[in-house]
């Protein structure tokens, strides 16, 4: 997770993780959208779903990207944010945003 708040106008945060398969990409996005919605977080959008390769999940101040593993290498996104500070997950360290609902576990 990278802090971006000082740098950008269009988000707090980056959420960037990946998979090795597009279904595992599909897989990790749908978990995301339903314990968003669980939480009271809304979707703003979720793009490039369909090709499952590079999906963006855009929940305002957390924007998420699951990548199909080798597109996370060869754009390498978290360089261009070389000067953000990096938060560690487990997530009572995380933006409020992504805090599970204390009666549900956010991953099983």
């Amino acid at each position: 997770m990278l802090e971006v708040k000082s740098s950008s106008d269009v988000t707090d945060y980056f959420l960037i993780c990946s998979a090795n398969s597009n279904r595992g990409v599909k897989t990790i996005v749908e978990n995301i959208e339903k314990k968003l919605k669980e939480i009271g977080q809304k979707v703003i959008g979720i793009e490039g779903y369909k090709e499952g390769k590079w999906v963006l999940v855009d929940s305002a101040d957390v924007v998420i990207h699951v990548f199909h593993e080798p597109l996370r290498e060869f754009y390498n996104i978290e360089s261009l944010w070389i000067d953000a500070p990096r938060l560690e997950l487990p997530f009572e360290d995380a933006p409020a945003v992504l805090q599970p609902n204390p009666s549900q576990e956010l991953y099983r």
